[in-house]
């Protein structure tokens, strides 16, 4: 089952609800889109998201690795070798994770299209259906993240995601309100976005106990490993890390004894796709550790990618796959099924999604 078509394109997605995290303000993304179509009419998809700040790879980057005739190459190549396939991504696109999670992706939707199957029981299904977080950016004033919060557990979602990260008074300030508001049954996931420093994890951790939040991601700078190791074990194990863990190599080196966190954070775009992430995940579960599925801003395509992997996985505990809700626009549609905050993939092959008109 060769390919006989692969090419790529830019698309720029407004968001409806700009936000801030602890270290930029966003109003849009840059996506860009894979199609890769089979001699048989099969159309597999793909989306790159790129983030500089995590991994270094601009749009710029990402755009060189896919478009003007980058992805080639894969013209005439059977999809039934897909181990092999993805393992060259790697070498042609070393800079590029967001890049080669895209052509990834793409290659997994073929192969379980000309299987007849969901992608998610190719991969080995373990879990049918998972609550996904929503996300409350940094905001202004502590009435208005209130509002939001309201408003998302009024669409069905019933656990939210807060970033804080700028100050650590305020922060406590405004998780507390937001318990008292909410009540105790709303898991709040909380993410500083690399914004404190070991003493004032300590802290907010000392602070913050009454509150019973479900875990703190990625609360020092990524290369603070040691800083991670330094906390106690019962800190660590409420830990996320996330821009820490890009890869693979990463993952070993936060497993080394002892763990610096208990939860990974894999997302397609740091890691390089679907196959990477699995073998991050596989050592996860190995090791005890719990994961959480994350993303950036990104199309349907991928959201659905992140989420047919993450059912795949024993360790999977925590989806925080809202990244296309945002999207002023989409350049497809399906992959998943959001109901009362929970996702679950369609009962179709591959990963469900189709381009609109």
């Amino acid at each position: 089952m060769k390919i006989t078509a692969a090419a790529a394109r830019m698309e720029v997605f407004a968001l409806t609800r700009p936000y801030t995290i602890a270290f930029k303000h966003v109003t849009g993304v840059e996506n860009l889109i894979v199609s890769l179509r089979t001699v048989s009419g099969l159309l597999g998809l793909g989306a790159a998201s790129p983030e500089p700040h995590v991994t270094g790879e601009t749009v710029e980057v990402c755009r060189a690795a896919l478009l003007d005739g980058a992805l080639d190459w894969l013209i005439g190549i059977d999809i039934r070798e897909l181990p092999a396939l993805v393992r060259q991504l790697k070498v042609r696109m070393p800079t590029a994770p967001a890049a080669r999670a895209a052509v990834d992706m793409a290659l997994h939707d073929l192969l379980a299209q000309h299987l007849g199957v969901p992608l998610v029981r190719m991969l080995g299904q373990v879990h049918d259906r998972l609550p996904t977080s929503i996300t409350i950016g940094i905001k202004p004033t502590i009435a208005e993240a209130l509002e939001e919060a309201h408003e998302y557990l009024g669409r069905g979602f019933r656990i939210l995601k807060v970033k804080v990260g700028h100050d650590l008074g305020q922060d406590v300030e405004l998780l507390a309100r937001l318990r008292e508001q909410v009540g105790k049954h709303i898991p709040l996931r909380i993410d500083p976005n690399q914004g404190y420093t070991v003493h004032e994890v300590e802290r907010f951790m000392e602070l913050t106990a009454p509150l019973d939040l479900e875990l703190l991601e990625q609360p020092l700078r990524a290369e603070d490993t040691d800083g991670l190791r330094s906390l106690s074990a019962a800190v660590r194990l409420r830990i996320a890390v996330d821009e820490s863990l890009l890869d693979e190599q990463d993952a070993l080196a936060l497993l080394t004894p002892p763990p610096a966190c208990g939860i990974f954070n894999i997302k397609l775009m740091k890691c390089g796709g679907i196959a990477p992430a699995l073998r991050i995940a596989a050592m996860a579960e190995v090791a005890g550790i719990k994961l959480m599925w994350g993303c950036m801003d990104e199309s349907v395509i991928s959201i659905a990618a992140a989420l047919h992997a993450a059912l795949a996985s024993p360790a999977t505990h925590y989806l925080d796959l809202d990244g296309s809700l945002d999207l002023a626009r989409d350049v497809a549609d399906g992959g998943f099924v959001l109901e009362d905050g929970c996702l679950t993939t369609r009962e179709v092959p591959g990963l469900g999604v189709h381009l609109l008109e």
